[in-house]
């Protein structure tokens, strides 16, 4: 395994990002291992604000994370994180959480596509600097955990709906990826933190939203403590179906 083919990053989980429970916002750790992935790919050439000089710029289309334990306040972890492939529309991008000793406590799988700001069409990645991206692809290191699958909902009646805001919006111009993983956790009563703690994490995009939109959201509770989530936006007038943009899978386990 090639050094310079992994990055690993050090974070500590500060008091204003931990719930109720002391322990980590999900959506922080999302933020965190998307960061990571930026830091990865702006010291090998690849990153956002050098795509940004050509127009481009990178989109998630799935993340998956897994987790035996959340990091709690003050506590002191790290990811490590690199590519595991690279395809001409996608790269599959792989993460380890470990905890201050160093012991893996989570890992995470995520797809990516490179889309032109104007069309919003993808690009092919091996044109990327020459192709010069598939220099880093490192497939000894273990990700021991699926990766994302199919999700489907059946439910035909939304459980919430909500306006997106400034706050939803992030450089890109569209509803920030980690958006949609707190909106989604927002469904769930206090009472199910309390008990349980978040196994799996899964997320399929499927379309972009932007400020204004209203998001809906459907839910299937498919195994006992496992929930399948869709959400559609603008649901109504033309369209009274609306349009997916995402789903998504969380399997919560006791603690």
């Amino acid at each position: 395994m090639a050094e310079d083919k992994v990055g690993r990053y050090e974070f500590v989980a500060e008091p204003f990002h931990v719930d109720f429970t002391g322990h980590l916002f999900m959506g922080v750790l999302g933020n965190h291992l998307l960061n990571c992935a930026g830091f990865h790919a702006a010291d090998r050439g690849f990153g956002m604000a050098r795509l940004h000089e050509s127009n481009y710029t990178w989109v998630l289309s799935r993340l998956a994370v897994e987790l035996e334990e959340m990091p709690a306040s003050y506590d002191s972890f790290s990811v490590e994180t690199w590519v595991e492939n690279v395809y001409r529309l996608f790269t599959d991008r792989n993460f380890t959480i470990l905890n201050k000793d160093g012991r893996p406590i989570g890992y995470a799988r995520s797809v990516w596509a490179m889309i032109n700001l104007d069309t919003r069409k993808p690009a092919d990645l091996l044109e990327l600097h020459g192709g010069r991206i598939v220099d880093y692809i490192e497939t000894e290191k273990p990700c021991p955990i699926e990766k994302p699958g199919r999700i489907k909902v059946s439910a035909l009646v939304p459980i919430r709906t909500i306006e997106t805001y400034y706050s939803d919006i992030d450089v890109n111009g569209h509803v920030n990826s980690i958006k949609y993983m707190e909106h989604i956790l927002d469904l769930f009563p206090k009472e199910m933190f309390l008990t349980r703690r978040i196994a799996r994490f899964e997320m399929a995009y499927v379309a972009e939203s932007y400020m204004g939109d209203r998001l809906s959201f459907f839910r299937d509770e498919t195994e006992e403590g496992e929930y399948a989530i869709e959400v559609r936006k603008d649901i109504g007038g033309e369209n009274p179906e609306g349009e997916v943009v995402c789903r998504c899978r969380v399997t919560f386990c006791n603690k």
